[in-house]
């Protein structure tokens, strides 16, 4: 196991979830973290909870101007980032995509896709110059194994799977490494805000079952990032027990 105290790791999306999992999990063994989110208080509350110094952005990630700036103005002592975890993303609807809400669909490709670009080309830079470094992108199992009403989320997760192997591919040689995490179910806010808010909707998705929770996540990222120097974990699909592979989907006439 390789040690990461005194590394500085940057979380997105560290407001709830896996984002938040991650930071504790980071900050348990040894890293500083920075909390990347954007409700303020809940960065401050998670900041707070953390066994290692934090510091708090309040951001957009969907913004290059914002991403740009803010990492730009980062404190000495964490500006040099190690660990990336681009974790904010979002699934919005599950309509056919006949219905589908366009400004929903701009939302993820913005979030999902655009904001994770942004935050990987402004931090690889500073990897590559120290020869160190760990991008791990939050994918989805949804890249590989479509679904009825998953048409755009699951796209821009497909996305992120290939953005993942080709910078890896751009990375060959050097120390810093890139890892792909596809979860299945995990119980979190996903679902309230895939349901913009519907919480009985959005608990009858783990009605009956036991979903992954985010500190299972949390655990595979810890373990990726701290493999030796010259072992690059490329994709990790997780998925829980009660989840599987439901068969073709055939309509009769």
């Amino acid at each position: 196991m390789r040690t990461i105290q005194g590394w500085t790791a940057l979380v997105t999306g560290a407001t709830s979830g896996i984002g938040e999992a991650c930071a504790l999990s980071l900050s348990q063994h040894g890293a500083r973290v920075i909390l990347v989110g954007r409700r303020e208080e809940r960065l401050q509350a998670l900041a707070a909870r953390l066994d290692a110094p934090s510091h708090c952005l309040i951001l957009d990630v969907r913004s290059r101007e914002e991403v740009e700036r803010s990492l730009a103005t980062l404190p000495p002592e964490f500006a040099e980032v190690d660990v990336l975890v681009n974790n904010a993303g979002l699934g919005l609807g599950l309509e056919p995509a006949h219905e589908g809400v366009l400004e929903d669909w701009e939302a993820m490709i913005d979030t999902n896709c655009k904001g994770l670009v942004y935050m990987t080309r402004a931090l690889l830079p500073g990897m590559v110059k120290r020869n160190r470094g760990h991008v791990v992108n939050l994918g989805s199992v949804a890249a590989t194994y479509p679904y009825p009403g998953g048409n755009v989320y699951g796209a821009t997760k497909a996305f992120v799977h290939q953005f993942s192997q080709n910078v890896k591919a751009d990375l060959a040689g050097t120390r810093v490494r890139v890892t792909d995490i596809q979860p299945g179910m995990v119980e979190s806010e996903f679902s309230l805000v895939r349901f913009k808010g519907d919480a009985q909707r959005a608990g009858k998705v783990y009605e009956g079952m036991e979903a992954l929770q985010p500190a299972d996540i949390a655990d595979v990222v810890t373990w990726c990032v701290t493999r030796p120097a010259h072992v690059n974990i490329n994709v990790v699909e997780v998925m829980p027990a009660d989840q599987g592979f439901g068969p073709f989907n055939v309509k009769r006439r």
